[in-house]
């Protein structure tokens, strides 16, 4: 019961991805599962991606059957490159290994509105 719990309260967390193979190993479990994945590709510089960063929080707390990573664009150029992100905040959302859509821009409305159209598909 407890290990189900823990599960639970790590899934409404959203998770930041510092290595190649934490990103691997977080994309496969989610695909395996069969998760929707919410990617903020973010960078530390950014104003706009500081203020949705709550936002971001809220929503892996309101859609914990979601899996919310969190990627800085500067320490993983690679996986930012591999989904031609181009300006900041970009948020990709991945159903078994597709990308599904995205949402480019601190744009709250949409961002909430796509997660909630995505995860209800699961």
């Amino acid at each position: 019961m407890a290990a189900s719990a823990t599960a639970a309260a790590v899934a409404a967390e959203v998770i930041s991805v510092h290595s190649l193979e934490q990103w691997t190993m977080q994309i496969e479990e989610a695909n395996t599962a069969k998760k929707l994945v919410v990617i903020d590709f973010t960078a530390s510089w950014c104003g706009p991606c500081r203020i949705m960063a709550p936002v971001f929080a809220d929503l892996a707390k309101k859609f914990p059957n979601a899996v919310f990573l969190k990627v800085d664009v500067d320490e993983l150029k690679p996986i930012a490159e591999q989904f031609s992100v181009e300006a900041m905040p970009t948020f990709l959302f991945m159903k078994e290994g597709d990308v599904k859509d995205r949402v480019v821009g601190a744009i709250k409305e949409e961002l909430t509105a796509k997660v909630g159209l995505h995860a209800a598909a699961q």
